[in-house]
């Protein structure tokens, strides 16, 4: 259980035998997705121990326990959970192999959208001919948030700073493109397997604008076999 909620056995242990100090908001926030606890019971949770419930808007970052069953099937399988701005919350073992930790990002560099802008190594994991349609996707998608949750908005954040820091963010973004959805089929160009085409699904979270997203590929193909060495990458993950 400790595990789960990514804490010391031993601090876990004292919290149980009320001899622990008052959790603070991260480490509740921790503990209820460890449980798999519904919204209303995370927030029951935090009032408990005095403090008030996170905001339940498209900022919040609790994953709803159907969406983390879900995802905890698919352990043979890229796959993770992402809000709207790109901020992956978690990923399957096979994910972890496929693109690399992005659970470990912090700040804006959370975005998948933000780190395509400003960090030189993020689109070496995609085919060269798609880099500039995923640049417009980006900035489209971007301004469908911005435009839906408003000038104060966190995706508004976003769009400020990759306008005071990146040109090429400046220049699509005065495109004012919108309506630009990604492709099903995403080509991948693997470190250790090579080009990859790989089916994205995406399972939406309606209520807390979360997206999970698989990967697959059609049996038969390379990248079928590909992917089946991929999941020996993924296991050694768990060790």
């Amino acid at each position: 259980m400790a595990t789960l909620c990514n804490m010391s056995a031993d601090y876990y242990s004292r919290l149980e035998r009320e001899r622990g100090p008052q959790p603070s908001p991260q480490m509740l926030a921790s503990i209820a997705q460890g449980l798999h606890l519904s919204i209303d019971e995370r927030d029951h949770l935090f009032r408990l121990a005095g403090h008030n419930p996170p905001p339940r808007d498209s900022s919040s970052e609790h994953i709803s326990p159907g969406l983390l069953r879900v995802l905890d099937r698919l352990h043979d399988t890229p796959a993770e959970i992402v809000t709207e701005l790109g901020e992956t919350l978690r990923q399957t073992p096979m994910g972890v192999a496929l693109t690399g930790d992005t659970t470990q990002y912090t700040g804006p560099a959370r975005s998948s959208g933000y780190r395509w802008f400003t960090e030189p190594g993020a689109r070496d994991l995609y085919a060269p001919e798609q880099h500039a349609f995923m640049t417009r996707m980006y900035a489209a998608g971007l301004r469908a948030i911005v435009t839906l949750r408003g000038p104060d908005s966190r995706a508004a954040y976003l769009a400020d700073l990759l306008l005071d820091s990146s040109e090429e963010f400046r220049r699509v973004w005065d495109d004012h493109e919108i309506g630009i959805r990604p492709r099903e089929v995403k080509h991948f160009v693997h470190p250790e397997v090579g080009a990859l085409e790989l089916n994205c699904q995406r399972l939406i979270d309606p209520d807390q604008a979360h997206s999970l997203m698989v990967y697959t590929a059609v049996p038969g193909t390379e990248s079928y076999e590909k992917l089946q060495v991929l999941s020996v990458i993924g296991t050694q993950t768990l060790h």
